[in-house]
């Protein structure tokens, strides 16, 4: 007996532990198991069910949820959020005109625009500050949507969707066949998006009334 127990006391713990527990190498068989994966997120989202009904309020249904489909945010922004969301876009695409009209001024007269002349530099320096006049207009509805204040909202959209007009009738005056293809293209998708941020904003006035 006294042998027995001497010997316990000069065996290692870890052959201790590996005799008189479970075998190792059972548990670890059982250790190796793995939970199911976890399902793969999906490869594009999906537009958020709302905003697919909100976009069913406006007039450009397909321009609505491209726009806002595009903003990751938009899967879970309440009707307020998309209509931020829709300014900020319209925002974007008057910004980008601005510097589309400028870049078309500058090159006026030169190789890429060897018809040009100086009265056409002018109509297209008056279009850059127009679309500037747009984007100011929606940062401002942005703001007036965030304070909630829908009709101001409502005014500063209309007022971005008139300015790329001013451009095109200055044209039609002064310069007939002259007004560059690529501002007509984004004079006519502004208005679409400005008609899009109106329809929601519309949504947020008649729920608040």
């Amino acid at each position: 007996m006294a042998t027995v127990l001497l010997l316990l006391v000069l065996l290692p713990t870890s052959t201790l532990c590996s005799r008189t527990g479970p075998s190792s190498h059972h548990s670890h068989g059982h250790a190796k198991r793995s939970p199911p994966p976890a399902p793969a997120a999906p490869a594009a989202p999906q537009a958020a069910a709302l905003v697919r009904s909100t976009c069913n309020s406006t007039a450009y249904y397909d321009v609505c949820v491209s726009a806002l489909a595009a903003d990751p945010s938009s899967t879970t922004a309440d009707v307020r959020g998309l209509s931020a969301i829709a300014v900020s876009v319209a925002a974007a695409n008057a910004s980008g005109a601005a510097q589309a009209a400028a870049a078309l001024a500058n090159a006026t007269g030169t190789a890429q625009a060897p018809l040009a002349d100086g009265a056409v530099q002018a109509l297209l320096r008056t279009c850059a500050a127009k679309y500037a006049d747009a984007r100011d207009a929606l940062a401002a509805a942005k703001d007036s949507i965030a304070q909630q204040d829908y009709d101001y909202a409502s005014v500063h959209v209309s007022a971005a969707a008139e300015y790329p007009q001013v451009c095109k009738a200055l044209f039609r005056r002064q310069r007939p066949g002259a007004y560059p293809a690529e501002l007509a293209a984004r004079e006519e998708a502004l208005k679409q998006l400005c008609s899009v941020a109106l329809d929601i904003i519309a949504l947020l006035s008649s729920s608040n009334s």
